[in-house]
């Protein structure tokens, strides 16, 4: 059987509904954002703790720089095997304990709850559907709304686990100022974004073996992301690093031309990210960067949105770009080699 055409895979089709997710989360749940917005507001957390494994944990760095930036609320990922494996007795009583999870029944994600409630931990589960066992235990459920992903590989539901933490953070934000008066366009920039060309980056890669994909602040979260589609649906070594972090190692590789994909977020970070691309071009590689950055990169157009935002639109963008390339390899993105859905570590 022959290669789907791009257009007809689960992933491209899935990926593509983003934007319907989004907008039947932000729909609906008003009663337990609010309820969590009166617990926190009572006693708020001394801490927050993520506990996630694949694409979810990539979620949970972003919700640690939306926590820390927007919020001030110190917040740090909890190895699942730490609870177990190892049955560690974590003190986590005066902690806001998230578990972020598409499929709801990864044993070592509901260990890790269970463990915190006994701690005393206020729990809450990011699940697609309500009627998981990771959603039966945690105090509160917020659904993802990504509804059946069947594709091995996780795209709406990491958009809209993405989402789902912006929503939280602008709630309990409650300013003007903040990032609630952009959720309401964010399923049409979702669209919007899915439309975007970024083919230049399938034929900057489709004959490669490995790269690294950089990012800063938010922009992290994406760049792992991406490094795990890399490897799940083309079978391209992919490496994310912190673009703070390129200087010490990965910038010796550059120069051997091995690519650098960079995804740019128009906040503080840019200048850095900015002086980073301009010594990448003065050795002679070609960074493909998502974002506006130095003449001489390999540019890929973005959708204006706030910077809390952008990233969440560069993985959309990304998304129907890397099952394009998996394509253009000879891979097949809906059913990757040795993967299953369900992650069941014990």
């Amino acid at each position: 059987m022959g290669l789907a055409a791009a257009d007809q895979t689960l992933m491209f089709r899935e990926a593509a509904s983003a934007g319907d997710a989004v907008a039947r989360q932000y729909a609906g749940h008003a009663d337990v954002v609010a309820d969590i917005l009166r617990s926190l507001a009572a006693v708020p957390p001394a801490m927050v703790v993520t506990c996630a494994r694949g694409s979810s944990d990539h979620a949970a760095t972003f919700a640690k720089y939306a926590f820390e930036r927007q919020l001030g609320w110190v917040t740090a990922s909890a190895a699942p095997s730490v609870s177990s494996v190892y049955q560690a007795p974590l003190k986590l009583g005066a902690s806001l304990f998230i578990a972020i999870s598409q499929s709801g029944k990864s044993p070592d994600l509901l260990e890790s709850v269970a463990r915190a409630s006994r701690q005393g931990a206020r729990t809450l589960a990011l699940v697609n559907a309500p009627d998981t066992p990771l959603a039966k235990i945690a105090d509160w459920t917020l659904p993802l709304g990504a509804g059946p992903e069947n594709s091995v590989a996780a795209t709406k539901s990491y958009i809209a686990s993405l989402a789902a933490i912006a929503r939280l953070v602008a709630a309990i934000e409650r300013n003007d100022a903040g990032i609630a008066p952009d959720l309401a366009r964010l399923p049409g920039d979702l669209r919007a974004a899915w439309a975007l060309d970024w083919s230049p980056m399938v034929t900057a890669l489709r004959d490669r073996r490995g790269l690294f994909v950089l990012g800063r602040g938010p922009g992290l979260a994406i760049a792992q992301e991406a490094a795990l589609k890399f490897k799940e649906t083309c079978g391209i070594h992919a490496e994310a690093f912190s673009a703070a972090e390129v200087r010490h190692g990965p910038m010796a590789l550059a120069a051997t031309g091995l690519p650098m994909l960079i995804f740019r977020q128009q906040d503080e970070s840019a200048p850095g990210v900015d002086a980073l691309i301009g010594e990448l071009l003065a050795i002679g590689a070609k960074p493909i960067v998502a974002g506006a950055g130095p003449a001489g990169a390999i540019g890929l157009p973005l959708v204006d949105a706030p910077a809390a935002l952008q990233p969440m639109l560069q993985i959309q963008s990304f998304y129907a770009a890397v099952n394009a390339l998996a394509l253009a390899r000879g891979h097949d993105p809906d059913r990757p080699p040795l993967l299953r859905k369900v992650t069941e570590t014990v």
